[in-house]
């Protein structure tokens, strides 16, 4: 059955909606055929029934009074008349009648009988009637009729109607077949303006409120996502590129420097470059992960712990800012994580989150930034706050967006990529949590994500 199956798949829509509609049809017209032939079996019986009551009614009183032993047929010269007694022998002197123990028990009964003829004859119907005569005893008078082009009429009328049937079938099917083309017809033509839409452009949406129109909203829906997502990689690579080219050339530059001037400093500013390289593809390959919908497996994570073992990775000069002319100005991270926050997360995308709201905090504080991790019904929250100079709202809606920069002259020079906010939006997003700024309480910027707990 299932090389069948995948046979009719495989098959046209139109064809198998007009297989369909012709199976059922056909299927209908048999069955009313059956149902027709049994009307005109029923229909030629009852009116033979009719006539044969009525004989039975016209002799039983003679038989009662004892006056008669009706052995010629009735008035009309297809109905005879026959007596016998309860055994069904004759009373009447006439032959024994073809009448089998159920017929008999049936005409005893006061009910119809029929008794089947041989090959190609038809057969005879009978009814009866049982009385009694004067001497105590009972006797059972019968009325008998051939059903004369019983079978010829109900076989005509089944093959007539069965043929009926099977044209009834191929004029549904093939009805069923252009109706079916013509209603495929305007998605076939969307096919092919979709195929050759250029990009930025939409299919018409047909006025007709119908399976058509949502079939083409619908597409017009896909091709907005293509677009935004065409477009979305072409600024990621453009943007991807331009950022992979200043600490190339910065590399290239200085090592051409060192190779002609030996210099430690060329050497020490050469490594920061590669850093920062290593950082910014490190980045890329986590966001070009995420995008292929990879994961890695998940696990009790205790954002507590976590938070205080990313401010131990700080890199201790990072929490030295040169700002005014007092010199240089000692951040204070703080940790506020007054109890375990479980959640469940890949014990590295945890690390990342963290790592990359601390950096970023870190980047843009004056004196101080404050990480709180609080566990709360259901969620998890964790709070990064700053003192620096805030994001300012038009900023908010695209600051977690892949290379979006506030001041973009002053990440360069203090080593961001671009990519750290959006890695935190995205990793949030995968394990079911959101993630927003606002201002903080001391003037700066806070970031608030809300990761659920672990059940």
């Amino acid at each position: 059955m299932t090389w069948l199956r995948r046979w009719w798949v495989a098959r046209p829509l139109p064809l198998r909606v007009a297989a369909a509609v012709a199976a059922v049809a056909l299927v209908s017209v048999l069955l009313l055929a059956r149902g027709s032939a049994a009307v005109v079996e029923w229909t030629l019986a009852e009116a033979v029934d009719t006539r044969l009551e009525a004989a039975v009614a016209a002799t039983a009183p003679q038989v009662a009074a004892g006056r008669g032993r009706p052995l010629t047929p009735q008035p009309g010269g297809d109905v005879t008349v026959r007596v016998l007694d309860r055994a069904g022998t004759p009373r009447d002197g006439g032959p024994r009648p073809q009448l089998s123990r159920e017929g008999l028990r049936r005409l005893l009964a006061g009910q119809p009988a029929e008794s089947s003829g041989g090959d190609g004859e038809d057969p005879t119907r009978w009814s009866g009637r049982v009385v009694t005569i004067p001497d105590g005893s009972q006797r059972l008078v019968t009325a008998a009729a051939d059903l004369v082009g019983y079978r010829a009429i109900v076989h005509r009328s089944v093959v007539l109607l069965s043929l009926a049937g099977a044209l009834a079938a191929v004029a549904v099917g093939t009805a069923g077949w252009a109706a079916a083309s013509a209603a495929l017809r305007p998605v076939a033509r969307m096919r092919a303006a979709a195929a050759g839409l250029p990009p930025g452009q939409r299919l018409p949406v047909p006025a007709a409120r119908d399976e058509v129109r949502e079939l083409a909203e619908a597409l017009n829906e896909l091709l907005a996502r293509r677009d935004t997502a065409a477009e979305r990689v072409r600024r990621f690579t453009g943007d991807a590129a331009h950022e992979l080219r200043s600490p190339v050339a910065a590399i290239r530059a200085q090592a051409e420097v060192a190779s002609m001037h030996p210099d430690p400093e060329l050497a020490t500013d050469v490594a920061a470059e590669a850093q920062r390289l290593s950082a910014l593809l490190d980045d890329l390959l986590a966001l070009a992960r995420a995008d292929a919908g990879e994961r890695l497996p998940a696990e009790p994570v205790d954002l507590a712990e976590a938070a205080r073992q990313a401010v131990a990775r700080l890199d201790s000069e990072t929490c030295w800012q040169g700002r005014g002319i007092d010199g240089v100005v000692r951040l204070a991270v703080r940790v506020v994580a007054p109890s375990a926050a479980v959640v469940q997360a890949a014990p590295s995308d945890a690390a990342r989150v963290l790592d990359n709201l601390l950096g970023n905090a870190v980047r843009h504080a004056r004196h101080s930034v404050r990480l709180a991790v609080l566990a709360g019904s259901g969620a998890v929250r964790v709070i990064v706050d700053d003192d620096g100079d805030g994001v300012a709202p038009e900023h908010r809606d695209a600051v977690f967006n892949r290379f979006h920069r506030v001041q973009p002259e002053r990440d360069r020079a203090s080593g961001g990529t671009g990519l750290g906010l959006a890695l935190v939006a995205e990793t949030v997003r995968r394990y079911g949590g959101v993630v927003r700024v606002g201002d903080a309480p001391a003037g700066g910027a806070r970031f608030e994500v809300r990761w659920p707990s672990a059940p």
